[in-house]
């Protein structure tokens, strides 16, 4: 039986729902760049968003005693009671959200609240505007909880952000939320407290529409403050936090993440996520106390670091003709304009679009990238500056030498 017959009848016997999934570019370039340096190529990879950096000695060393103290055995669907705590004070003090233990649920990662959210909201044919660019998860997750993604572009020129006015085209009668990151992945945009302001003037006309409001990037910002939608007294109750650990504490295989609402939907979303995966793993609660918790000091090295690479990223990419960047004021991305290249040639490949673009550098280059397609913004491509300052000076001079090939 060949390959292809073998492929054709796996279709058929699988559900329509997992057909109908794509698979997530940023895993499908990985494994890309893997097998390239399977081959012996030296593959600098930006295309993963993940810190480069060590989780803390102090998040590490609560970990180590929770195995110690014998914290081994099942937990709370929801996680351990003083955790929820610990993250609903951090949200009361840190984003003036007024939650309590009861509205948090600690799931396996921030996209696993996104998940449960989502398919307890949804019914088949519900409505969810996402803004775009957005995270390559956001409309697969919607396809499986049998809703419709209705993409709302952020313009280049506004630093891809949406305006109250595009918001307010998009609903329709079927719209039961919106779906929006800030610090955006993958662009690196913030939404002000004027313009979530602005946005939220716009659904309180719409009393039946929620707010998913994903923060997993809160803590790489830069700029001084941070706001969140939730915080405006008559958005509270229909927006939901969803918030992790991986980004901001360097703790991305730990696998915490967290989603704060309004108790009747934190217990829908216990009791789906009580079927699929019960709580996570408890060691990595225990070290995720710790991180909430502890020493910030480590956390906010990183975000200067973060923020030294974006400029060195910035100044690098002026070199490169035809690349039109911006000023992310978050997360560790930057999502330049490359259409310039498009209709090029090196006289054997001839770049049409974004995974176009993308396997040539990664083929003549070695760096890994993700197409910008997968973002819903195919003039675009996604560069992560979670690297080392002499990787990221390496995979753009890399970059600048392969592109000035296409004419």
């Amino acid at each position: 039986m060949s390959v292809e017959t073998t492929n054709t009848q796996a279709t058929q016997v699988l559900s329509d729902r997992i057909n109908r999934l794509a698979e997530s570019a940023t895993i499908a370039m990985a494994k890309k760049a893997r097998e390239l340096e399977a081959k012996g190529h030296s593959v600098i990879k930006l295309n993963f968003g993940e810190p480069d950096f060590q989780t803390p000695d102090h998040i590490k060393a609560a970990a180590k005693q929770a195995i110690d103290d014998g914290y081994t055995f099942y937990t709370p669907v929801s996680g351990y009671p003083e955790l929820r705590q610990a993250i609903a004070d951090k949200l009361n003090r840190d984003n003036q959200l007024n939650w309590k233990g009861e509205n948090i649920v600690v799931s396996t990662g921030a996209k696993q609240s996104l998940a449960n959210v989502l398919m307890c909201l949804l019914n088949p044919g519900d409505e969810v505007i996402v803004f775009a660019p957005y995270w390559v998860t956001y409309s697969e997750i919607i396809k499986v909880a049998e809703g419709k993604a209705v993409i709302v572009d952020g313009s280049f020129e506004n630093n891809f952000k949406v305006t109250p006015e595009q918001l307010e085209a998009a609903i329709t009668p079927k719209t039961k939320a919106i779906l929006y990151s800030s610090p955006s992945n993958p662009t690196g945009s913030v939404y002000t407290k004027d313009e979530l302001r602005a946005l939220a003037d716009v659904l309180v006309r719409h009393d039946d529409i929620f707010v998913v409001a994903d923060e997993i990037y809160e803590y790489v910002i830069f700029q001084d403050e941070y706001h969140s939608m939730g915080a405006f007294e008559d958005m509270h109750d229909r927006v939901v936090t969803v918030n992790g650990f991986s980004k901001g504490f360097a703790m991305t295989g730990w696998r915490v993440g967290y989603l704060a609402a309004p108790a009747w939907l934190a217990k829908a979303c216990d009791k789906l996520q009580g079927q699929f995966t019960s709580a996570t793993c408890s060691i990595a609660q225990k070290a995720a106390y710790g991180a909430i918790t502890g020493d910030m000091a480590p956390t906010k090295e990183m975000a200067k670091a973060y923020l030294r690479r974006r400029d060195l990223v910035l100044e690098l990419m002026k070199d490169i003709e035809g690349f039109k960047t911006y000023l992310p004021e978050g997360a560790f991305y930057i999502f330049p304009d490359v259409s310039h290249y498009y209709g090029k040639s090196d006289g054997t490949h001839t770049i049409e679009n974004s995974v176009d673009l993308c396997m040539y550098i990664l083929n003549e280059a070695h760096v890994s990238l993700v197409p910008g397609v997968a973002f819903g913004a195919d003039n675009c491509l996604r560069f992560s500056f979670a690297a080392a300052d002499e990787d990221l000076k390496t995979a753009i001079g890399r970059i600048k030498t392969v592109l000035e090939r296409l004419k």
